[in-house]
């Protein structure tokens, strides 16, 4: 494992980068130099902000308010509404150049990638060199800047690349944890969210190195055994999973939305798994797929995570067939415990487009294929946040989080 080195490659503020160059290129402002932010409507000013620029963050604007409370924090702020298409060629442009560097690269979203570089010292002997190449290569050809982070393995490399922004690269080597990780709050080691920070600091444990050196035992009394030994793995720089390479076709597709409070009752888990489906269907027809199965994915307090999945008796890519499906495996497996993770997901994808004919044909079938069709044309001409479901509205800020949004696109892996 010490021979292991891993490259993290982070786009910095995606949605906002790629919007700017698509912006430049027709005369407009670069969105990264101004408080800016991507989502909603930019004419009547209404939705929720999928992604901010780093001027409108010293403003206090956060990834999932609504853009009237951005507006009130300020009244300048420029809106671009979303274009999905485009961020898709982005995320392969600069994921094509990434890929030359190494055979084995895993999509870790649809902006960011973890190249495995082991055993690379032959073709590249100087890592650092390399990550700027990368770096420069991906600005010079495409528009944008990225992150780099180099460590022994994917956690350091995710840590690293999130040190300063934008344009860097960082590494985190385990002999630097001490030094560049462990001063850190706790809240911003990787997978660690505000519920597991805020029961860390009932025990006082403030600081990524105060989480190192606490004992597992003392940690499971609040985060359970498993979560406990996986933070505490964390802390000290332990990651050994692999870099997972996938052929360029798409598996499947899918959506997480890890939600800041506990998910109680199937109603609110229904609501978000109709806004998933939504966004795991509409990207399934944009690439002429079928699904022959549906899988629900959720994780409790005490960070362990179940799934269910079925085959379909026949292909679909009906927003409201999978939607169905996802509420009846979840009506199936749920025990009722809180939880703070749902996802959905659509496997065995057809691509050749055949359909099994029915004897008996099915106007409410034709109909939702017709609604999905309605749906994918406006969100394609004006962007994702124009039209949603009345009964998603409220969980859509969800949805449109970074590494779990409506961007994620497993896709590419």
């Amino acid at each position: 494992m010490s021979d292991r080195l891993i490259f993290h490659v982070d786009v910095n503020s995606a949605f906002v980068s790629w919007s700017a160059v698509e912006m430049l290129k027709n005369g407009g402002p670069d969105l990264r130099e101004v408080p800016s932010i991507v989502g909603g409507d930019p004419k009547s000013r209404r939705g929720i902000v999928a992604a901010k620029s780093i001027p409108a963050k010293k403003y206090g604007i956060v990834t999932g308010e609504p853009v009237s409370a951005a507006l009130r924090k300020c009244p300048n702020l420029v809106i671009a509404g979303s274009n999905f298409k485009w961020y898709v060629k982005c995320s392969r442009a600069f994921k094509a150049i990434c890929q030359e560097y190494t055979p084995c690269m895993q999509s870790f979203s649809i902006d960011e990638v973890f190249l495995d570089m082991s055993g690379m010292h032959l073709i590249y002997p100087d890592p650092i060199a390399t990550a700027h190449e990368i770096k420069d290569r991906i600005y010079k050809e495409l528009g944008f800047t990225v992150n780099v982070g180099i460590g022994p393995n994917k956690l350091c490399a995710k840590m690293a690349s999130d040190f300063e922004k934008p344009n860097k690269v960082h590494t985190l080597f385990l002999d630097e944890i001490p030094k560049k990780m462990w001063p850190l709050p706790v809240g911003e080691l990787f997978s660690c969210g505000k519920s597991t920070t805020a029961r860390l600091k009932s025990l006082n444990i403030k600081t990524i190195g105060e989480l190192a050196a606490t004992p597992v035992n003392q940690l499971a009394l609040v985060l359970g055994e498993r979560a406990a030994v996986h933070f505490h793995n964390y802390a000290n720089g332990y990651d050994d999973s692999p870099v997972v390479d996938e052929p360029e076709d798409a598996k499947g597709y899918s959506a997480e939305t890890t939600v800041e409070d506990d998910l109680v009752d199937l109603e609110s888990i229904n609501r978000l798994l109709l806004a998933q489906a939504d966004v795991v269907a509409a990207r399934m027809r944009a690439d002429n797929g079928k699904c022959r199965c549906v899988g629900v994915t959720f994780r409790n307090l005490d960070f362990v995570n179940k799934s269910h999945q079925t085959k379909l008796s026949d292909a679909t890519d009906v927003t409201e067939v999978i939607y169905q499906t996802a509420k009846r495996l979840m009506r199936e497996s749920w025990q009722g415990e809180p939880l703070r993770l749902i996802g959905l997901s659509v496997t065995d994808i057809d691509r050749d487009g055949f359909e099994q004919m029915s004897l008996f044909a099915d106007e409410n079938k034709e109909k939702r294929k017709a609604l999905d069709g309605a749906l994918d044309s406006i969100r394609g001409k004006f962007g994702n946040a124009s039209v949603q479901r009345a009964s998603t509205i409220d969980t859509s800020k969800n949805i449109n989080r970074r590494h779990k949004a409506e961007m994620e696109d497993n896709r590419e892996k």
